[in-house]
């Protein structure tokens, strides 16, 4: 009879139901555990996430008449606008951890909504020619499994994004205990431009994309190899920054 194959009908109906909802439950808001939220919620980006103003080429925090720091006055960096989004601070300190060293890639998208609010930054990714994130060393990129600048960049602006200009020439050591004059040295010639490439460098607008910002040495590093490369502009976005240099 029709009605026989009900029950087995209902039971597929419930397992497929149960697996809909373990793989995929609705979200809480990662700060304040608001549920059911986005990953972070509205009223979190509003109290931890207000944007700050700050030094036009090294994104420090300044008073609000001041349009550059006395030390990008004293010693320019290699970067015509500096942007970034959050302090280095709670909660986003946490959650940028749990991205880049707990394997969970998937606030890539939520980080950079951040990115691309902060004043500036959309004007930013409208002129730029290129995208270009900072690339991993090849054993940090194996123990992570993923480079998470080149995740934000690709959910800033994927059609832009090239992974094959800019490149990690060698190894670096840790940049978490070195002053502000070893991180430098630490990462001296470390980035290059592909010679074979080079010249699709040549006059463009380049927006350089990292996670975490702090002496800006590694971002100096880069945006001067692509300088050398001919490039018009070189600016970069990055999701935090610490208070100091």
């Amino acid at each position: 009879m029709p009605w026989q194959g009900v029950p087995s009908i209902l039971s597929r109906m419930r397992t497929a139901w149960l697996q809909r909802w373990t793989s995929a439950p609705p979200s809480r808001c990662a700060v304040c555990g608001a549920w059911p939220a986005q990953p972070l919620c509205d009223g979190c980006v509003v109290r931890f996430g207000q944007p700050r103003h700050r030094c036009r080429t090294c994104a420090l925090p300044v008073p609000e008449t001041v349009a550059a720091c006395g030390a990008c006055l004293r010693e320019p960096p290699p970067l015509d606008a500096c942007f970034a989004a959050v302090p280095y601070a709670y909660p986003w300190s946490g959650l940028v951890a749990r991205f880049k060293f707990s394997g969970e890639a998937g606030w890539a998208g939520a980080l950079a909504s951040l990115m691309a609010r902060t004043p500036g930054v959309d004007d930013a990714l409208t002129q730029a020619d290129l995208l270009l994130p900072l690339p991993l060393a090849p054993r940090r990129l194996a123990e992570r499994g993923f480079n998470q600048a080149l995740l934000l960049a690709r959910a800033l602006a994927r059609d832009k994004v090239e992974t094959q200009l800019l490149l990690r020439l060698r190894e670096t050591g840790a940049q978490a205990t070195l002053d502000r004059r070893a991180r430098r040295a630490n990462v001296r010639d470390a980035f290059g431009v592909d010679p074979l490439r080079a010249a699709e460098l040549q006059g463009r607008a380049v927006l350089l994309v990292d996670d975490v910002m702090t002496s800006g040495a590694s971002l100096h590093a880069a945006a001067s190899a692509v300088r050398r490369a001919g490039a018009r502009s070189v600016s970069a976005v990055v999701l935090a920054r610490t208070e100091e240099a």
